[in-house]
């Protein structure tokens, strides 16, 4: 049985790609790598946003793991646009996942990135994967294998958040770990 772990990042200063982590995220990182203490890691792969990376940074000092960069596990775009209303057009775009706004990547694209990061994870020789990613492609991710995660699924995400992903007879079931 193949498991992933999907991690979403710890609490961090903003959403740039360099926003680091504040003291709380780092205490929260801290607290992720006690959490795995007793799970096995074969493999950790990471957002090259700083806040992903340095959330599984003690994880990976302490196992010793080289930590992986993948550029599709970056947070979507929802627009280059700022919206006034942009929690109700992302909303819109977990009902309608080919929506598309100015300079942004639909739900669908965004989607097809992490799930292809997945099947590559789940088709490898590695039994015990960590990802760590973003919020918003995180719950598209869920959504594909559930489809009634969704919006509602991602408003509740908590930073860090931890979602285990297993692949039986190739079926994938998640439950939440964290959280």
């Amino acid at each position: 049985m193949k498991k992933i772990y999907i991690i979403r990042h710890c609490e961090a200063e903003g959403q740039a790609a360099e926003a680091k982590l504040t003291d709380r995220g780092r205490n929260q990182a801290a607290d992720l790598s006690k959490f795995f203490a007793n799970k096995k890691v074969d493999r950790i792969i990471s957002s090259p946003y700083k806040r992903a990376i340095h959330s599984i940074q003690p994880l990976a000092n302490q196992l010793n793991i080289e930590i992986e960069i993948d550029g599709q596990l970056t947070e979507r775009v929802l627009s280059t646009k700022n919206f006034p209303d942009w929690f109700e057009k992302l909303k819109t775009t977990y009902d309608d996942l080919e929506l598309k706004y100015e300079g942004g990547e639909s739900s669908q694209e965004a989607m097809k990135r992490i799930i292809e990061v997945v099947e590559k994870v789940f088709n490898s020789e590695n039994e015990n994967t960590v990802i760590v990613t973003h919020g918003n492609i995180m719950s598209l991710l869920l959504t594909y294998y559930v489809k009634d995660f969704g919006f509602e699924g991602w408003r509740n995400l908590s930073n860090p958040d931890v979602f285990l992903l297993r692949n039986v007879d190739k079926k994938v079931t998640y439950e939440r770990v964290w959280g």
